[in-house]
């Protein structure tokens, strides 16, 4: 039933992102300023927000385990889709990638990076000082909002159930949502460890869905480096299995030069087509999964 509940949930939560509806990053903003305003004079220590990380967690976790208890199965499935399309999104991001797409085909690349400069973080908005940079930071950021949005919170059901899933996407919300900007950076490096096995197991699946031959060559050597971040090995990862010099606009434009108003555009289709059959080849992962029995 996994399988089917994971389904679901993913189907509705793309056609809730093509609407732009229903954004979790809200809901965790809002509960983290609550308890931020309750202490007057000083800062909360880090670990307050892993507390309020784990309330969440460990209720879910337990009202599922509560109806699945009483043989209120159907409820709790219910209950766990609903949670996963919660946790699961990226909306608001079709739209600007689709206006950056048409404003570098015209050429305009200042419309471009209005376009997506709020999708970027705000380290990177100075980095862009050029349309190759700009593309590079908005690929890398895309490729890192979806695996936190939808496959790191995929890993955590398979292997803990919900309660594990909202767990680590509430990490990824305190490194994204918590009001002191000083404490994000510990909160950062635990969103690292959760991230470790996950963003390799994905780095695998891009070798699978993509160019095998390019990611064995570029990826699988260096892949198992604990100096690598998670946006290094997915940045890496995606260039090494996708052809056509995807993501490397330099290269592409010496090739292509006459095509170059085409990149922009023509690139992110590369990157959504691999995350796209990533996701597939994660599901019938899960699939295989469920008729072996282990899920």
């Amino acid at each position: 039933m996994a399988l089917v509940v994971f389904l679901i949930a993913c189907v509705v939560r793309r056609r809730l992102d093509n609407r732009n509806a229903v954004f979790s990053d809200d809901l965790w903003q809002r509960w983290f300023q609550v308890f931020s305003k309750m202490k007057s004079g000083g800062e909360l220590p880090a670990l307050t927000g892993v507390l309020l990380v784990l309330v969440p967690a460990l209720l879910s976790a337990l009202a599922i385990y509560t109806l699945k208890t009483f043989q209120w199965q159907v409820i709790a499935y219910v209950l766990e889709t609903f949670v996963l399309v919660l946790l699961m999104g990226v909306p608001g991001w079709r739209h600007s990638l689709e206006s950056y797409a048409q404003a570098w085909q015209r050429g305009d690349m200042q419309a471009a990076w209005h376009h997506i400069r709020e999708c970027l973080p705000a380290r990177e908005r100075d980095t862009a000082s050029t349309p190759e940079l700009m593309h590079l930071a908005l690929s890398k950021a895309m490729l890192l909002t979806v695996f936190r949005r939808y496959f790191l919170v995929a890993f955590g059901y398979v292997v803990g159930g919900v309660g594990l899933a909202v767990f680590v996407r509430g990490l990824v919300a305190l490194t994204e949502q918590w009001p002191n900007l000083d404490v994000r950076a510990k909160y950062a490096t635990l969103a690292e460890w959760v991230s470790w096995i996950p963003v390799r197991v994905l780095s695998i699946t891009f070798g699978i869905a993509g160019d095998l031959s390019g990611w064995l060559r570029e990826v699988r050597p260096t892949i198992m480096s604990p100096g690598k971040t998670t946006e290094d090995i997915l940045i890496e990862s995606a260039n090494a299995a996708l052809s056509g010099y995807a993501l490397d606009p330099g290269k592409f434009s010496a090739v292509h030069p006459d095509e170059w108003t085409r990149f922009g555009g023509r690139s992110l289709r590369a990157v959504r087509d691999l995350l796209s059959r990533s996701m597939l080849v994660w599901i019938c992962g899960l699939a295989l999964l469920v008729i072996a029995g282990i899920v």
